[in-house]
């Protein structure tokens, strides 16, 4: 299932998709972002990847923010994927949603939050953290994040590592419940 996150990633970024960087006409964004949206819910359906629940269900971005505001995890980490990509690109609100799919134990947004505090975008660089995001995404058998946290590891001292050990340890999910 990781595999098939990681190609859907790949896809959409091959998927012809335009960009309206630098323009200020926010009908063409909403236009573009809804294009993608779609193409993304296709590219989907197609997989027979269930990103969320009821996700044939969901036909704007207005929808999926919505999702995402309740609470639902793959609504979340697939915003984080948005603006991580660009839709506009804005690194720190795609972390934001990262982050509130990877507590709820989203391994995706977990691998892709390790990925931004070891590049530091949208958040400030953090080998300790970085590793903790891996660490727990490999415990879901993403071989990826396991090569990721083994080549941050290589970068990190003794202490750091035990450090971000601990925070693993005690990560709790907080899988919340949708809200209605």
């Amino acid at each position: 299932m990781k595999i098939i996150n990681y190609l859907l990633l790949a896809v959409f970024l091959t998927a012809g998709c335009t960009s309206v960087y630098g323009q200020e006409d926010k009908e063409a964004l909403s236009k573009v972002e809804q294009e993608r949206f779609e193409k993304l819910r296709w590219i989907s359906g197609k997989l027979e990847i269930k990103w969320v629940e009821k996700a044939e269900e969901i036909t704007s971005i207005e929808e999926l923010l919505a999702l995402a505001e309740k609470g639902d995890a793959g609504a979340q980490s697939y915003l984080g994927n948005m603006y991580y990509l660009g839709v506009p690109k804005d690194y720190q609100e795609a972390a934001k949603w990262f982050k509130l799919a990877a507590e709820q134990g989203d391994a995706s947004a977990q691998f892709n939050l390790g990925l931004m505090y070891d590049n530091v975008f949208g958040v400030p660089k953090d080998h300790v953290l970085a590793y903790k995001w891996f660490n727990l995404a490999t415990a879901q058998a993403d071989e990826l994040a396991r090569k990721k946290r083994d080549d941050l590891a290589k970068k990190m001292t003794a202490s750091q590592i035990q450090e971000a050990q601990k925070l693993s340890r005690e990560f709790k999910s907080k899988k919340e419940k949708p809200k209605k």
